[in-house]
Parts: structure tokens; sequence; C-alpha cells
């Protein structure tokens, strides 16, 4: 079956009420049906659910979406996609070893790889990530990981898939592990290009409605066993309605994401005309530095937006309280269009150094572009250029 159909009807076993769709799983634990079949489980002779801490039929049918869309072998589902993420460097990393990750990664991540993974002796190499030769040159012989986000939050930059994996098969020990988040499974598949790991925060756009929050790490089955292990004994799991939810909401991620990549792309095209905005980045406009790269990996560019307005950090700051329709949050893959102000809210602390060298100005704006009628957002857009 296409990927989609299967995101329809992929589901957790009927109970014996018939129920068309998956009824939830609020409960913390499940009985057995005898001492020998507990035995059994808990020595995983035998599959079955234990407690929800562990696996649950909602967290299962989640995850069955999700590895069914990436064409991954296994998965785990975790509270946030900063668990999701954290998980991925705490489980399979250790004292000593090392990450080569691209420059622009999300300020949570930063953070991880520059305040907390150095306690515990994890250190860091960021390399730019359109140069292949610095990826070559930071490779030491303790690299255990290489982490990146394509495109990244909010710079949208990208990194060539095919040729980081082609380039780790160099480095057969070294785990590929990439943040799939802006783009979902439905527009770039990373384990096509042979990546081990992909992470999602599915609050973002397999939510699509700002409802509840969740993350995914999907991958090879041997380095998920290694996840679970972490899961079972430090309890970042997802909560089952959470994933009842999410499951629900993958069935209409290819709907909602083909409207937001449309609506994105004539978003990009009226604020690169504009006279108060100095620049727009988006993957699918010709002005893209890496316009060629992002129509070979991706089905479409995906439904989010950076400019930087005239008039820096002040000119920024009017132009968000101007607008009449779209939120100020700082969330994003919502069903309503979202406008956020990357320095002084989701990079707030970054250094401004470290900010400018992910291409994140003064007066960068991140907007979230949303499912409403393409008239009514740029109207709002335009609007708010002109009264700030």
């Amino acid at each position: 079956m296409n990927e989609q159909t299967k995101a329809i009807r992929e589901q957790a076993d009927r109970s014996s009420y018939r129920e068309h769709a998956a009824p939830l799983y609020l409960t913390s634990s499940f009985i057995f049906d005898n001492a020998e079949q507990s035995r059994a489980i808990f020595a995983e002779e035998e599959q079955g659910n234990v407690y929800s801490r562990y696996s649950n039929p909602n967290t299962t049918e989640f995850i069955n979406k999700v590895c069914a869309m990436e064409g991954a072998e296994a998965g785990l589902a975790f509270s946030s996609g900063m668990a999701a993420v954290f998980a991925s460097f705490a489980a399979l990393l250790k004292s000593g070893d090392h990450i080569v990750s691209c420059r622009a990664v999300f300020g949570s991540t930063h953070q991880l790889f520059t305040k907390l993974l150095p306690r515990w002796g994890i250190t860091t190499t960021y390399v730019d990530a359109s140069k292949p030769e610095d990826w070559e040159r930071a490779i030491q012989p303790n690299t255990r990981m290489i982490f990146l986000e394509t495109p990244s939050n909010p710079g949208l930059e990208l990194v060539d898939l095919e040729w980081l994996g082609k380039f780790k098969e160099k480095y057969p020990e070294i785990i590929l592990n990439v943040d799939n988040c802006f783009a979902t499974p439905y527009l770039q598949k990373p384990i096509e290009y042979g990546f081990d790991l992909v992470s999602h925060s599915a609050t973002k756009y397999m939510d699509g409605q700002g409802r509840v929050l969740g993350g995914i790490v999907v991958g090879k089955k041997a380095l998920i066993d290694e996840l679970m292990f972490f899961i079972r004994h430090t309890g970042p799991s997802l909560s089952p309605f959470n994933a009842w939810i999410l499951s629900k909401s993958l069935e209409t991620l290819g709907l909602r994401m083909d409207r937001h990549c449309s609506n994105a792309l004539a978003v990009a095209k009226v604020l690169e005309r504009h006279p108060e905005v100095e620049e727009v980045r988006y993957p699918f406009l010709p002005s893209h530095p890496q316009y060629p790269l992002a129509k070979k990996q991706m089905r479409a560019g995906g439904g989010v937006v950076t400019f930087v307005v005239k008039g820096g950090y002040d000119r920024a700051k009017r132009f968000l309280d101007a607008l009449k329709m779209m939120c100020i949050t700082s969330n994003l893959g919502d069903s309503r269009s979202i406008a956020t102000h990357p320095t002084s809210t989701t990079h707030s602390k970054l250094t401004e150094e470290e900010r400018l060298q992910l291409g994140i100005r003064p007066g960068s704006i991140r907007i979230s572009v949303g499912l409403e009628d393409i008239t009514d957002i740029i109207g709002d857009l335009e609007q708010a250029l002109t009264n700030s």
C-alpha cells in the first residue's frame, strides 16, 4: 500500500466491541492471563503490554504509522519532541563520545550540546551544513554521532541527505541522526538515504492543530532497542490520549501538508516582492541558495517562511503587534498561521554572534503558514507591513 494509505489503515487490533476507530486505552497497566504469561512477557519471550510507560495500544498504533511513512524498522514515542531528541543522545552516547552537528539547530538542541551534554563528557563540533569539507574535517576518532536538521529552524538551511548518507559509509560505526520535523515524512524520507535514526516533534505538523505534545524516534531496530531500555527506566513516555490524537492526525498529514506548502510558497513570492522586506528564505523559491537541492530531496518546500523586515528589532516588534489574524506564539505546524520573532523567543538564549551565524537577524520573522484562505494570510501580512 502507498504510505498515505498505510497511515490511514494502520490501526490497533479491534476489541470484542468491533469499533471502527481505535478506542482510547487509558490504563496504567495490563493484566496477564496467568502467572506463566506474566513471566514470559517480562522475559521478552512473548510480546504483550505490561505498563503504559513501556507501551500501550495507542502509542503502538502511532509508532507503526510513522514507521510506515518513514520506511523505518522500529520506533518509540515520547512525551515531547525534545524528549525524543534528548533520548536519541542519552541512550546511545557515553562519556568521551563526540557529536558532529550542523550549526543550524533548534535553540533547545543547542542548549543540550553546549550546556547539558558537556556535563557528562560528551562534546559537539558544529559545521556549516552546506560545506562538505567541514563535515570531513570535524570527524574525530571518538565521533559517535552525526546530527542535523534539514530544513533548519528558523533559517531553512538544507543538508544534502544523499551526500551525507554516502559520506557516512566511510564511518559505519557513526550513527546518522536527523530531526525531520519541518519536512515531515510526507515531504522527505532520510532513511532512504541511509540514515539510522529520524526524530520528530509530533507537536508540530503531525498533530497539526496545536493540541498536544509528543515526540517520536524511528529507525534501525537495534538502535531503537537501546532507546527502549532508556525509556523503560527514565519514563519520558507519551500519554495514550496524546498518542490517540496524533495517530488520527496522521491520517490527514498529506492533505494538510499540500495546503501548507502551496500557501507558504504563495506567501514567500509575495514577500519577496515587498519593498519593506530585505530577504526571504523558502526552500522552493528559486532565490534560495540551495533551491536545486530542495527540489531534489523534498516533495515540496514545507510550511515555514522566514523573512527579514526592514528596520531591525523595533520594526519586527511593531510588525508583530500590527498583525490582526495571525497568532504570536513560539509553536508552528498549526492549522492557524503563526508569527514568531526568533531573536527574542525561540533562539533568545543564543548569543548575537551565534544567531547571526544561523542567519537570524534582529528583524527576522518566522511564519508558520496555516491552512486559512491564502488571500486572508497575505492580506494580514501586507497590512501589518504597511501599518508598522
